[in-house]
């Protein structure tokens, strides 16, 4: 019984860190993430790698225990510990791996899984999404959770659930809809 209490108070100091951390920098957080078990998150736009340290200060204040899917090379040592600590997951981005496939026997084996993740898959163009993400969602009949970076008012916001339904693309205008207006990083773009 005391370890579980004090598990419980070290990740409520950590979340009050973090969400001072976020509040320090002038950000704020509206909406919240759904009490749900599983759940996919979707981050945009994706227009630099300041994202993902965005991203993880935000996991930490709002006390999700979201992972994300990284580069297979940065799981490698000497750094690897670091992003499997923080919830990541190696990919290939091999064409002939079925990462979707992959990821809902992934998302199946456990009982909880939040997985985040930029819907255009790369910070080179953020108005073309891939799909990837919303056949994971149909595949293991789980949410999803769109949650914009607004670098100009410097505010994460959450949307409610959304179940994909079978017109993909009215699906896709609605969850564009989301992010309409949002604006990215401008700097450091790599």
């Amino acid at each position: 019984m005391k370890n579980s209490n004090t598990a419980e108070m070290s990740n409520i100091w950590i979340k009050y860190l973090f969400q001072w951390i976020l509040s320090a920098f002038g950000w704020t957080i509206s909406g919240m993430a759904p009490d749900e078990k599983k759940y996919i998150i979707i981050v945009a736009p994706h227009t630099s790698n300041i994202d993902f340290f965005l991203g993880i200060v935000a996991k930490f204040a709002i006390g999700v225990k979201a992972n994300f899917l990284g580069k297979e090379i940065l799981f490698q040592q000497p750094w690897g510990w670091i992003f499997s600590g923080l919830g990541g997951y190696p990919v290939k981005r091999d064409k002939h791996y079925n990462q979707v496939d992959q990821i809902v026997k992934l998302i199946n084996k456990k009982d909880r899984f939040i997985l985040a993740l930029a819907p255009e898959g790369t910070r080179s163009n953020p108005q073309q999404w891939k799909t990837g993400f919303y056949w994971i969602s149909k595949l293991a009949k789980i949410s999803i959770v769109m949650v914009s970076f607004d670098y100009a008012q410097k505010k994460v916001t959450f949307s409610e659930p959304f179940y994909p339904t079978e017109n993909m693309e009215e699906d896709f205008l609605v969850m564009k809809n989301f992010f309409k207006g949002v604006k990215g990083f401008k700097g450091f773009d790599t």
